[in-house]
């Protein structure tokens, strides 16, 4: 067992405790699966991340580090939140990238760049796949969150990494106010997402979206703060026209968070999700 310069961030937000977590372990080498599945279910968040340095062909590809992202339950290709957490975590300690404003991780899913400026990471991306849920499932999973059929606007099955049956509703007050059955949720296996998109969404001096993320499958009934999740519903409803190409999420209000996810549509058609980080903890972990 080692000493290892560890941090943990609070992410999309820059008030400490308003976010969410991430663990971070910076220098990882040594460890084997068993080691970090032990970590993650020991840190008990959501997320926990060991960086590395990258395999010959993602340094070759230009990747500035390797990237093995755990929950407490086993291994993700990707996640929004631990992406932004970790890139803060490694710029913070004087790291820099080999393109100036870009860091490219290598993690499971592949590379993914992280545009950084003025304070704000911002990951690109990943390619969405989605399709229209089951019949039969969209009235099992509107029970189970208390909702009526003419709540929900669309649904859409979204998979850009983890699956997500997203739901757009018919207002900001609908989404706060549910009081999903998460016994039910997990039941029925499939994570929720939910969003309001406002009418003033393109001003993004203020939110003007909420968003939930009901994840009792993974183990986690509500996130706090989802990045994947504002992605694959961000690619959904711009290239539907039910959002515009720049809007900014609040999510986490009913768990005591304030999470702000900024979201935007390039020229070049890529969706980028963002926000700002904090470090809460620095020091060692023995591991």
């Amino acid at each position: 067992m080692h000493q290892r310069p560890f941090k943990q961030i609070d992410v999309f937000s820059h008030r400490p405790g308003y976010g969410n977590p991430v663990a971070v372990v910076l220098d990882a080498e040594g460890l084997d699966d068993a080691d970090m599945r032990r970590f993650a279910a020991w840190t008990n968040l959501s997320e926990t991340t060991f960086l590395l340095p990258p395999t010959e062909a993602g340094r070759a590809a230009g990747a500035d580090y390797r990237l093995r992202i755990f929950s407490p339950n086993g291994e993700l290709p990707f996640a929004g939140h631990p992406t932004l957490g970790t890139c803060h975590a490694w710029l913070q300690a004087s790291n820099a990238p080999s393109q100036n404003g870009m860091v490219i991780q290598e993690c499971a899913l592949g590379l993914v760049r992280i545009a950084h400026a003025d304070g704000t990471l911002a990951f690109a991306a990943p390619p969405l796949k989605r399709s229209a849920p089951s019949p039969a499932l969209v009235p099992l999973i509107a029970s189970a969150l208390g909702l009526r059929p003419h709540q929900i606007l669309g649904a859409q099955l979204l998979d850009n990494g983890p699956v997500w049956l997203g739901l757009l509703l018919d207002s900001a007050e609908t989404v706060l106010g549910l009081r999903p059955d998460h016994a039910r949720l997990k039941d029925l296996g499939q994570d929720v997402g939910v969003i309001h998109v406002g009418p003033t969404a393109a001003d993004t001096r203020q939110p003007g979206a909420v968003v939930r993320a009901f994840a009792a499958p993974m183990g986690n009934p509500e996130d706090p703060v989802t990045g994947t999740l504002n992605a694959s519903l961000a690619e959904w409803l711009i290239a539907d026209g039910l959002a515009p190409k720049r809007y900014l999420v609040a999510q986490g209000e009913c768990l005591g968070r304030a999470g702000r996810v900024h979201v935007r549509q390039d020229e070049h058609h890529q969706i980028w999700v963002g926000g700002q980080a904090v470090t809460c903890i620095e020091g060692k972990v023995l591991l």
